[in-house]
């Protein structure tokens, strides 16, 4: 979707007029050692009013979410969440979350994850998950170093979130450690019914000789006291020993019944399933609904241009999908999680 990407970076600050102000939002960038290039972000957040009027996300296929560049930030303290997408995506398009949380009153930053985004993609380096950790580390960082966002951040509630790969980043932030020889073994076994090993095998990515040390280490982030996974992959081939050291506030979000789901994306695969592994985790499964229902909102043509560039069919719900009501479920429910009044 790199040509309806850029587009969007060409419409998201323009500044459309809107009857819903939303919430606030502004970018940042930060300079890492982890990676060659800075890594991009931006901030969701309560704001009173002022700012520019935008939508955060919009374009030919996607009707953008409503928000304002640089707003006022409302005074009071605030839970943080750090927000992770998945492979081949952006931010922005988990903007519908950003900006549902922010108006319920969190603080919600997330980053471009370098090597994984839709316009750098890389799957030889974007297997190096703990780059991700990395990347919202310092997102966390940043907001509780800056003076604008330090005083507003309740440091005992910072929740990490994400969407598949993204959910599995959120879930290492919380202490998940990878198994890399688990994951390797199913990969080898299931490289032609599961489109993830699939698409690896395809980008010549050899799971054996990646850094195991690095891989299986921990990223666990002290300072991360819940966190939410909507539809994760990397889990198969986890063992019990891959879940020891964890948060005890964890929410698992799935998308589907489990016969319109990746395998790797199915929390019950066999003798790796998370749900039954951490103790004491929450779950929700939302029917009718796939993994892309977790994208943005799609527009009516959305379907026909995706289809006619050749691009994945991320607009196809399953008969019955209310994408709008599954995006209000999940905010709910990650609100709920986080103490958050309706």
């Amino acid at each position: 979707m790199k040509r309806l990407a850029i587009l969007a970076v060409s419409i998201v600050f323009n500044g459309a007029a809107l009857a819903d102000d939303g919430p606030g939002f502004t970018r940042f960038t930060l300079d890492v050692a982890h990676h060659d290039t800075p890594v991009e972000g931006a901030v969701w957040y309560p704001a009173d009013a002022g700012g520019e009027r935008l939508e955060v996300g919009e374009n030919a296929v996607f009707v953008g979410v409503p928000a304002r560049k640089d707003a006022v930030l409302s005074e009071a303290r605030y839970p943080a969440v750090l927000l992770s997408h998945g492979l081949g995506g952006r931010v922005r398009t988990l903007a519908w979350l950003a900006a549902g949380l922010a108006e319920r009153g969190a603080i919600v930053i997330g980053v471009n994850h370098p090597n994984s985004t839709t316009l750098d993609l890389d799957l030889r380096q974007a297997v190096d998950h703990w780059t991700r950790a990395r990347d919202l580390q310092a997102a966390l960082d940043y907001l509780l170093e800056e003076p604008r966002w330090l005083e507003s951040v309740d440091q005992s509630r910072i929740m990490a979130a994400g969407f598949s790969f993204g959910g599995w980043t959120a879930l290492s932030m919380g202490g998940v450690t990878a198994h890399l020889a688990g994951f390797a073994a199913y990969c080898e076994e299931f490289v032609h019914q599961d489109s993830v090993c699939r698409d690896l095998a395809r980008a010549d990515v050899d799971l054996r000789v990646l850094d195991v040390d690095r891989w299986d280490a921990s990223y666990r982030d002290g300072r991360v006291a819940a966190v939410a996974a909507i539809d994760p992959w990397l889990h198969p081939g986890l063992q019990a020993s891959n879940v020891t050291d964890l948060v005890d506030n964890i929410l698992l979000i799935g998308l589907g019944s489990a016969s319109e789901r990746n395998l790797t994306r199915v929390f019950g695969v066999p003798d790796s399933n998370p749900s039954i592994l951490m103790s004491g985790v929450s779950k929700e499964i939302i029917v009718p609904a796939r993994h892309f229902t977790a994208l943005l909102t799609c527009k009516p043509s959305g379907a026909a241009i995706l289809k006619e560039e050749g691009d994945d069919p991320v607009c196809d719900d399953p008969q019955g999908t209310d994408r709008g009501a599954v995006h209000q479920r999940i905010v709910s429910l990650i609100a709920g999680q986080l103490g958050l009044d309706d």
